[in-house]
């Protein structure tokens, strides 16, 4: 027989000073081509080497957002409203694209690792709040490859 206590296992207040961070991980396809219009050919391919060619990748990004524990769900975040900001507010703008002509709020922008996790960012920062109100963008980290990732936090 199992018993459910609803009582049991809130928090007591000893927990100040912890972060606590919910992170979910989506997954994207897109192309992009790392060119800046006012260099030469030959400058691209020395700075950007094999990647000043159209390219793609199939990318991770983590979201990691903190915020109270609700009492009565015990959640942070409903994890479908997480996943409904960040898939409307990013994935569904960028998956199968090409960054640098398919995605407005990429446009004039070199899409280094670098410069879309900053890009995306603004994206997802202004989209939890209205999404999920009470819980803060924390931590996003951008998988572009095995071999490479940037990480932003706060």
């Amino acid at each position: 027989m199992v018993e459910i206590h609803p009582d049991k296992g809130r928090h007591t207040g000893s927990e100040a000073g912890l972060a606590l961070l919910v992170t979910r991980r989506v997954t994207f396809a897109a192309a992009h081509v790392l060119r800046r219009p006012d260099w030469d050919a030959e400058r691209n391919q020395a700075v950007f080497g094999a990647c000043a060619r159209d390219h793609g990748h199939n990318y991770v990004l983590e979201v990691s957002v903190s915020g109270p524990v609700d009492p009565e769900t015990g959640m942070v975040v409903n994890l479908r409203d997480l996943d409904r900001a960040i898939k409307g507010s990013l994935v569904d703008r960028v998956d199968h694209r090409h960054l640098n002509h398919d995605v407005p709020f990429l446009q004039g922008l070199v899409p280094t690792a670098e410069n879309l996790a900053l890009a995306f960012w603004r994206c997802l920062d202004e989209a939890l709040a209205s999404a999920a109100p009470g819980c803060r963008l924390r931590r996003l980290r951008l998988v572009e490859s095995e071999n490479n990732a940037v990480e932003l936090a706060r």
